[in-house]
């Protein structure tokens, strides 16, 4: 158990929260949720003792362990992927280093035997005899093979070193578990596995995530950083999103009704101040109307960017036809005969173990790469518009935001035009004026996505969104493509963005492609499916959704 005891923090003049008082109790997972820059990863790091609060104490239980999802890639590059999990169990790591050394001596003696015994006795203790197949256990769920856990850290890719160093937090059972982002580089099958894992842990976990099938997969209970306090609800992401709308809306009726009556009291007053006869009703009402208090609404620091996508014409019959397109990339074979046609109305999710080939098959269909073989054709009507994943080369220029969206914009529109499309994707008052090359990663996502609004197009194409952006502008982009009547094709790791926004599911594999007009979860759920992946992989390693 943690205890959160009057924690306050703040920078200059901005405050984080303020006498923050809670627990967080076994048996619990808590999401911790806020806008960007509100302070949850902060938090994590006040909890895990790597940070110290302005005032305030983090009590811990006695001899309780404290887990956290490490950030540095580069931190265990000198060691050995098994070596790296257990070393999430410090205490054990140092019994067994000490074990090895001890059973490596030739020179064993009557002291060395006695020690031998007592770390014996704590390595069992700490359940270290099942510590390498705990190990391999969730490895192998997090999807990294076999031949890899004995390779140093420095020889995996970042991807793979985060599951590492995930396994590496969850590893030893440990009495609280600090999460922040877990869900990163993880295919949905891992994220699948990770759900279950953390469904069935009897500990603590707090986690920060901005996927919201996961929390609401994972989470019993929600703790909201906004109005520089931490607020908690019983629930999952669904119901705390539901019960603080539901409280917002009940406050503003409030005042609503509040307002109404000083307004009644106010006509009243004005009308019979100097009758007479209604002198002393009019005094009454003057008393009432001083006992009248408006509740302050505090500004949240949640911002909803407005993203809605106009095409400028419907599609037209004919709208992408994609015939045996096959790709290889430095020796590795990508996209094998990939065949599809696109209607009318169609959201397609490309889905997949292999995110490079779904990127590949995106470039090739803007007409950034050329196939190696196999062709496509879009129809006549049909206006694309292409959201990359690595968007780095539209950021080259030092131009402020509003010189860059200029580039895109109609060209009688001028600068109010630029500032106002600017100041609904977030980007208000100065920081319209901010240098393209000092944007975060959240902050480029919501730049793309407003060229892709003014672009007019009626068919999108989006490679992986939802990376960097906070759960607001997820939300935001959500309910756009929801909106958006024409064509939609895009890959993504967010179940919930996938399952509400699609209506046909496109799954590439080595062998080409399993093409299915039904939702998300219907299409993880179909036995047909299944059977059909089954036979497309005899003889082939399985692929990870």
């Amino acid at each position: 158990m943690i205890n959160v005891s009057n924690v306050t923090l703040a920078y200059g003049k901005r405050v984080l929260f303020k006498d923050v008082n809670m627990k967080f109790t076994p048996g619990n997972c808590y999401g911790l949720i806020g806008a960007n820059g509100a302070g949850k990863s902060t938090f994590l790091k006040i909890l895990s003792g790597e940070v110290q609060p302005d005032q305030g104490e983090i009590s811990v239980g006695s001899r309780e362990r404290i887990a956290v999802l490490r950030q540095d890639q580069f931190a265990f590059d000198e060691e050995t992927v098994f070596d790296t999990v257990i070393m999430g169990y410090d205490r054990l790591y140092k019994i067994m280093a000490e074990r090895n050394i001890l059973y490596s001596k030739a020179d064993f003696t009557e002291e060395d035997g006695i020690r031998s015994a007592d770390l014996e006795a704590e390595f069992a203790e700490m359940n270290g005899y099942e510590a390498e197949s705990e190990a391999a256990v969730l490895l192998n769920g997090l999807g990294i093979p076999e031949e890899l856990r004995h390779k140093k850290m420095k020889e995996l890719e970042g991807g793979e070193k985060v599951r590492v160093l995930l396994a590496q937090a969850l590893f030893g059972n440990p009495d609280v578990l600090l999460l922040d982002e877990p869900t990163n580089h993880l295919d949905l099958k891992s994220v699948a596995w990770l759900e279950d894992f953390l469904y069935r842990f009897p500990n603590t976990v707090i986690v920060v995530s901005h996927d919201r099938h996961f929390l609401n997969q994972v989470c019993t209970h929600i703790a909201d950083i906004d109005f520089g306090r931490i607020q908690v609800y019983v629930g999952n992401y669904d119901f705390w999103y539901q019960a603080s709308q539901l409280n917002l809306k009940q406050k503003q009726d409030e005042n609503r009704k509040i307002t109404d009556k000083a307004n009644e009291l106010k006509e009243f007053i004005q009308r019979f101040s100097s009758n007479a006869s209604k002198a002393k009703q009019a005094t009454s009402r003057k008393k009432l109307l001083e006992k009248l208090t408006i509740e302050d609404m505090p500004v949240s620091s949640r911002k909803y960017p407005y993203v809605v996508f106009k095409p400028e014409r419907p599609c037209g019959d004919i709208i992408l036809e994609v015939q045996g397109l096959s790709k290889t990339i430095d020796g590795m074979p990508l996209l094998n005969n990939v065949t599809l046609t696109v209607r009318k109305g169609d959201k397609i999710a490309f889905i997949g173990g292999n995110s490079l080939a779904k990127t590949t098959l995106f470039q090739i269909l803007a007409g950034e790469l050329e196939p190696d073989s196999g062709s496509f054709r879009w129809g006549v009507t049909i206006t694309p518009a292409y959201f990359p994943r690595d968007n780095g080369s539209y950021f080259t220029n030092d131009l402020n935001l509003i010189e860059w969206l200029g580039q895109f914009s109609p060209p009688a529109e001028g600068e109010s035009f630029a500032r106002g499309f600017l100041g609904r994707m977030l980007f208000s008052g100065e920081e319209a004026m901010k240098k393209t090359s000092v944007l975060s990663g959240g902050e480029r996502v919501r730049c793309m996505l407003s060229r892709m609004m003014l672009s007019g197009a009626n068919a999108l194409i989006l490679d992986e969104p939802t990376n960097h952006l906070d759960l607001e502008s997820i939300t935001s982009l959500n309910n756009g493509l929801i909106a958006f009547p024409e064509v939609v094709l895009f890959c993504s790791h967010d179940h919930q963005f996938i399952s509400t926004v699609a209506n046909r599911i496109v799954e590439i594999t080595p062998a080409g492609v399993i093409d299915r007009a039904m939702g998300f979860d219907e299409y993880l759920e179909s036995a047909d499916v299944a059977k059909l992946r089954d036979e497309v992989f005899h003889g082939c390693r399985e692929l990870t959704l």
